[in-house]
C-alpha cells in the first residue's frame, strides 16, 4: 500500500520517514489500517486484522525487555520506509511518545533533543514520566550499531 498521507496523528521523522501514533481508545478513519501495528501495552492486544508485534509495557513505566522493545522499534522504523506503520499505547501520549522518541533518534534527531522533538511533531505532553526520558537517553547508547 505505501506510506502515511499526512493528517492527524502523523509524524514525519528527519529521513522522511512517516508514523501513525494513536491512542487505541480512537477507532483509525476508515480504510486507514496500518500494514503494520506496533502495540505497547501491559497485555497481549487485540487489534485489528493487520500484521502487529506487541512490546510488553505498563502504563507509566517502562518496557518489560529493553533489547526486545528496541529491536521491534528498529523494524518499525526500517518498514515505516515502505508500510504504513502505527505505533500506539491506550492513550497515545506517554509509551507512544517514548516509542516515537526512539525512531526520531533512528532518523537522526540527538537523545538529548528527541523529547523535545516529539512534543513539537506529535504532542506537546508525549513523554510523561522521568523514567521514560531516562530510558530515552539510555536507548541512545544500546542503538549503535
Amino acid at each position: 500500500m505505501g506510506c502515511w498521507e499526512l493528517g492527524v496523528g502523523i509524524v514525519e521523522f528527519p529521513d522522511g520517514r512517516r508514523v501513525r501514533g494513536r491512542g487505541l481508545g480512537k477507532s483509525p478513519e476508515v480504510g486507514q489500517d496500518p500494514e503494520l501495528g506496533v502495540y505497547l501495552l501491559g497485555r497481549e492486544p487485540q487489534v485489528g486484522n493487520w500484521p502487529m508485534l506487541w512490546i510488553p509495557w505498563k502504563d507509566f513505566r517502562l518496557p518489560t525487555s529493553t533489547d526486545q522493545a528496541l529491536d521491534i522499534l528498529k523494524q518499525a522504523h526500517q518498514r515505516a520506509a515502505y508500510e504504513r506503520v502505527e505505533i500506539a499505547c491506550h492513550g497515545g501520549t506517554g509509551r507512544t511518545g517514548t516509542a516515537l522518541a526512539v525512531l526520531a533518534m533512528l532518523s537522526g534527531v540527538p537523545s538529548k533533543d528527541a523529547v523535545r522533538w516529539v512534543r513539537q511533531n506529535y504532542r506537546n505532553h508525549a513523554v510523561e514520566t522521568w523514567q521514560q526520558k531516562r530510558w530515552i537517553r539510555k536507548a541512545e547508547s544500546l542503538l549503535e550499531p
